[in-house]
């Protein structure tokens, strides 16, 4: 029987961060593409069930408001957020089918789709993602281990190996941080796209002249003073 002293589930986190460091490479590749695409006017659609609508809500609320430093705000909706939608989804039309006909209703060729499932084999998912990839969406997953039906099926994938759903999601979470470290830093560099940090003649765009300009004066993108980011709630 395990006490309250047993540190076994952080034996078996730092075990899989080591190994997770291997996927830095594809989340910096993710956050510069982000950039580009939010920046030139696309959205992220996010969805996930559980403990993963979590991780998928963390990630919209960072895009939306901030990470760290004043930004502009970028589009980023967690579908599941919507409950009356959601709830009516289910009810019309089976749970099968929640994510998939608002990923049709709000979805454009361009946007990205990201779906979190620590197994990627949710149902709900995969119909999410045949409807994004017929509407010309980009379709990234946050998995367990390989291979799984949502790996499978996504234009990208980052599967964390290690067999506690537990462990999956809170290297989810790294993700999602790392994935907004690696979003503002694109912007900071100028990676988005001509009505994002760089213009067609290579002068900072709307988003890098507001971004610049809140970080000069101290001050957010509408004027006000700018509160210093203390954390994550």
């Amino acid at each position: 029987m395990k006490t309250v002293h047993d540190t076994t589930h952080c034996d078996d986190l730092a075990k899989a961060l080591d190994a997770f460091r291997e996927h830095g490479s594809l989340i910096e590749r993710w956050g510069g593409e982000l950039a580009r695409r939010l920046g030139s006017g696309a959205r992220l659609l996010v969805a996930g069930n559980g403990g993963s609508a979590a991780q998928a809500q963390h990630l919209t609320a960072e895009l939306v408001g901030r990470y760290r430093d004043d930004r502009p705000p970028f589009s980023a909706l967690a579908l599941h957020a919507d409950t009356s939608s959601t709830t009516a989804i289910a009810n019309d039309y089976g749970v099968q089918e929640i994510f998939a006909r608002q990923t049709a209703a709000h979805g454009r060729p361009g946007d990205v789709l990201m779906l979190l499932s620590t197994s990627g084999a949710s149902a709900n998912l995969l119909a999410a993602a045949d409807c994004a990839h017929r509407l010309g969406m980009t379709v990234w997953a946050l998995t367990g281990r390989a291979p799984n039906p949502l790996q499978l099926g996504a234009d990208d994938a980052l599967c964390v190996d290690t067999p506690a759903a537990a462990t999956v999601q809170e290297l989810h979470l790294v993700a999602v941080h790392m994935l907004c470290e690696a979003f503002d830093s694109a912007l900071e560099r100028g990676e988005a796209g001509r009505t994002g940090s760089g213009g067609a003649d290579g002068r900072p765009g709307v988003v890098g002249r507001l971004v610049g300009r809140a970080r000069t004066v101290g001050r957010s993108v509408d004027g006000t003073p700018m509160a210093p980011r203390k954390g994550h709630a």
